[in-house]
């Protein structure tokens, strides 16, 4: 039987990250302890010898990285896909929680179909980005495939292979940590899904933040 195995990666700690910031699609790369994650990870795989199909990125300098630094170890080229960026969040993009000028437009609970931030993306226009990306998996050939995003990118692509629809700030979440995966496995014939939760054993020797 013909299988797709779709592995959903987060990238390493970020400068962002480690300062805070709501990044969205604000480009900062890798910290020392980010690198050192994708490394661990890296090594990891390469000793259970994984091999995938292709890797495709996220052009976002933290997700990039992260995947040349995988995709190095395992003897693979990268393929950028604007589409696996992180969501736009308007005006909260490279701010911290403490500017003191970055008030959302309404206040939260908020809906799928409206945004905090002015010149944001809502729910539904990343959930709709994120079905995309699935979309476009699922015409290649059967096999293994390495996805590297972002944490709000992701938990949108796994609501879709969930078939699960955006319900802003009431809908579910699913953490990814820094250099986290969830792993699954489609059946086209069956159309049935297998899931794996998230995975971040190989950070035992390099720990590290888990934020979006």
């Amino acid at each position: 039987m013909d299988l797709f195995t779709l592995v959903l990666l987060r990238h390493g700690e970020s400068e962002g990250n480690a300062r805070q910031i709501y990044q969205g699609q604000a480009d900062f790369p890798l910290t020392e302890r980010g690198r050192a994650q994708a490394r661990a990870l890296a090594a990891r795989w390469r000793a259970e010898r994984r091999q995938f199909e292709a890797v495709l990125t996220s052009p976002l300098r933290r997700a990039r990285e992260t995947a040349e630094i995988v995709a190095a170890a395992l003897g693979l080229e990268i393929e950028l896909d604007p589409l696996l960026m992180e969501r736009d969040n308007g005006s909260r993009r490279g701010r911290t929680a403490a500017d003191p000028d970055w008030v959302p437009t309404e206040a939260l609970p908020r809906s799928p179909f409206r945004t905090v931030f002015p010149n944001a993306e809502s729910d539904w226009q990343l959930y709709l980005r994120a079905g995309q990306v699935l979309h476009h998996l699922l015409q290649r050939p059967p096999g293994r495939y390495l996805l590297v995003s972002h944490g709000g990118l992701l938990n949108h692509l796994v609501l879709a292979i969930l078939g699960l629809t955006p319900r802003g700030t009431s809908g579910p979440r699913f953490r990814f940590g820094n250099t986290g995966f969830y792993e699954f496995t489609y059946s086209p014939e069956r159309h049935s899904w297998y899931v794996q939760a998230s995975d971040t054993g190989h950070l035992q020797s390099a720990k590290g933040g888990c934020h979006d």
